[in-house]
């Protein structure tokens, strides 16, 4: 049973790195526009910017100006990286350090409580819920199901099947839902990174008071 399981969340994961694939390469469809101007940068810099200082709450006003809200959504998303590397040691059938093992779960605790004030957030605050859809709640609650289940199974390997098949709904829900947003995010800061940098045009460096 475990094995279906693992080769459950093998399938639905190369699924969903396909699926997201072939709509990256649908983008491509609708063509590129002739730039005519002569570059007046270089666009390795405007890559090495749009994940660097471009990431940075102090670039960004929105995220300036709801600087909790940036640092619960840091803390949501770090933690989803570290149950997708917990669940690859698992699948593999390799073991983590037990030095690694506390943070891990300090990781998926903290996640599981920023996934769940988001999601209240976006259920009793009128101005998100208005502008929120079914796919913005069902993303959140399967994404927070995925890290709970990954702190349940650090401490009892018995509950493994039940991580396997919350990953496995994961997978197969990125190329259908918003979650896909962690997969173009790198594509679309590329080609921001990449647009900018051939222009040489950066905001100037915040200066200390």
């Amino acid at each position: 049973m475990l094995f279906i399981l693992r080769l459950g969340v093998i399938l639905s994961f190369l699924i969903s790195v396909i699926s997201l694939s072939i709509l990256v390469l649908k983008t491509f469809s609708f063509g590129k526009k002739p730039l005519y101007a002569k570059p007046q940068g270089k666009s390795i810099k405007g890559i090495f910017y749009a994940f660097g200082r471009g990431m940075m709450p102090w670039e960004k006003e929105s995220a300036r100006k709801h600087l909790p809200t940036y640092i619960v959504g840091i803390m949501y998303h770090a933690s989803i990286f570290a149950a997708l590397f917990y669940l690859i040691s698992i699948v593999c059938s390799f073991g983590l350090p037990s030095l690694a093992v506390p943070l891990l779960r300090f990781l998926l605790v903290s996640g599981s409580i920023s996934g769940f004030f988001l999601l209240f957030r976006r259920i009793f605050l009128p101005y998100m819920k208005k502008i929120s859809c079914p796919d913005d709640f069902a993303s959140n609650i399967i994404v927070s199901l995925f890290l709970i289940s990954a702190l349940v199974n650090t401490y009892s390997v018995h509950s493994t099947p039940l991580f396997f098949l919350i990953a496995t709904i994961m997978f197969l829900y990125i190329p259908v839902g918003k979650i896909r947003h962690c997969f173009f995010f790198v594509y679309v800061r590329i080609l921001f990174g990449i647009f900018y940098g051939r222009r040489g045009v950066f905001p100037p460096k915040m200066r200390k008071a």
